[in-house]
């Protein structure tokens, strides 16, 4: 593999004709940015566009996040970078279009990493070949109103619930990084608000924190052998023009490399680059590192406890990285992984890899990588998914530096 900043060259001249189009700062910025870029400006009296019964309104943290009049942030905002792009100019999907299965079969390729999001039976697919170029998607699923985002930097796929204090509002990208994670923005009262822990951190609601949905990424192959029926979010009705498919940060996947456009200690327990697969709740947090879950063969269980609750973690083979090639087909292969709490009615249940999924030592039934049992004594039941973020390990050390890491043996 060719040194990091090779592959971030190229790819960043991909990124300059997007920025362009979209109005957005040259890559040379990007690349370099400037801390001091948003310096105070207390005469600024701007403010945001809240009327939402029950939510504040106040100075835009977008327009000038050192308002002396905001609550006192959660984060030094001088810690808040540039990324290049001014407000939006990696452009959210605002009015997300679905197609089926069958229509996305038509380009989307096997290997390719799609983000499954199940709500009561509401299921639907958003492809990272998507998600790369627009970060945010404001959805409804289920009847539940979703910020579903991704940050490419820090290689995080979350999902949250956009209501603040009962109030719904939609999502946007404020163009600024904080530990080279996505800075989002709330348009009701244009707080910032950090992707990684979905945390207000500047604005009028500095404290309020979103609600976690559980999300994870599968292969497109997956996907449309176990979610025939579901829906996938339509590469074509994004209202931007983006060459889906295409990689514009190639070779930032490299476990030996070094993060881009970080400002932070790195935690020197594991590479800053390895994938973790990590959960918080309160003040506890754990990380695993991934080739401490994954395998040779073709499929990986591990049994553990967080927080006192047992649990599973499932990898399995065939899953490409987003990040790794030009094409998002060609990335190499990270695998999928999933967790789920292990008990089911009152019984914890422990499982290994089988030569068709994974089987659980108590009944002997096999179970798929979405935590249903497809065959045995308990075909049809379904294990409690669990949220969590699978990530750089150098970005949720910097959010997290308290996390217990697990690392391979």
């Amino acid at each position: 593999m060719r040194p990091l900043r090779t592959h971030l060259g190229s790819s960043l001249a991909v990124l300059a004709l997007v920025l362009a189009a979209c109005g957005g700062a040259a890559v040379d910025e990007r690349a370099t940015p400037d801390p001091a870029a948003s310096p105070p400006q207390p005469e600024t009296t701007a403010t945001s566009a809240s009327g939402d019964a029950g939510l504040p309104s106040g100075p835009s943290a977008l327009v000038n996040r050192f308002d002396p009049s905001f609550p006192d942030p959660l984060i030094d905002p001088s810690d808040i970078i540039a990324g290049g792009p001014p407000p939006d100019g990696i452009p959210p999907v605002d009015d997300p279009q679905f197609v089926s299965v069958a229509e996305a079969d038509e380009w989307l390729n096997d290997p390719e990493p799609i983000l499954v999001v199940d709500i009561d039976g509401d299921v639907r697919g958003y492809p990272l070949q998507i998600l790369i170029w627009h970060e945010i998607v404001n959805d409804t699923v289920g009847g539940i109103p979703l910020a579903v985002t991704y940050c490419p930097l820090c290689n995080s796929a979350i999902t949250f619930e956009r209501v603040v204090r009962g109030v719904e509002t939609t999502f946007g990208t404020s163009g600024s990084l904080y530990f080279a994670n996505l800075v989002m923005y709330d348009r009701a009262t244009e707080s910032l608000w950090n992707q990684m822990d979905g945390r207000a951190v500047v604005g009028v609601l500095t404290g309020e924190v979103l609600r976690q949905v559980p999300s994870f990424t599968v292969s497109w192959e997956t996907f449309k052998e176990t979610l025939p029926e579901a829906k996938v979010l339509d590469r074509n009705r994004t209202g931007a023009a983006r060459p889906y498919g295409s990689n514009p940060y190639t070779g930032l996947d490299d476990p030996d490399g070094r993060p881009f456009l970080f400002r932070g200690d790195l935690d020197v327990r594991a590479k800053a680059m390895q994938r973790v697969v990590a959960m918080v709740n309160d003040n506890v947090a754990k990380a695993w590192a991934l080739d401490a879950v994954d395998a040779e063969g073709p499929a990986a269980a591990t049994n553990d406890t967080f927080d006192g609750r047992p649990l599973v973690i499932f990898w399995q083979r065939g899953e490409a990285s987003a990040l790794d090639r030009g094409s998002i087909a060609e990335g190499r292969d990270v695998g999928t992984v999933a967790v789920f709490f292990s008990t089911l009615d009152g019984r914890t249940l422990t499982f290994e890899a089988g030569d068709d999924g994974f089987v659980d030592r108590e009944t002997s039934s096999t179970w798929n990588i979405l935590g249903e049992a497809v065959d045995g004594e308990l075909a049809g039941a379904r294990l409690e998914p669990a949220t969590f973020v699978r990530t750089f390990w150098f970005s949720w050390a910097a959010f997290k530096p308290e996390t217990e890491l697990v690392e391979a043996p």
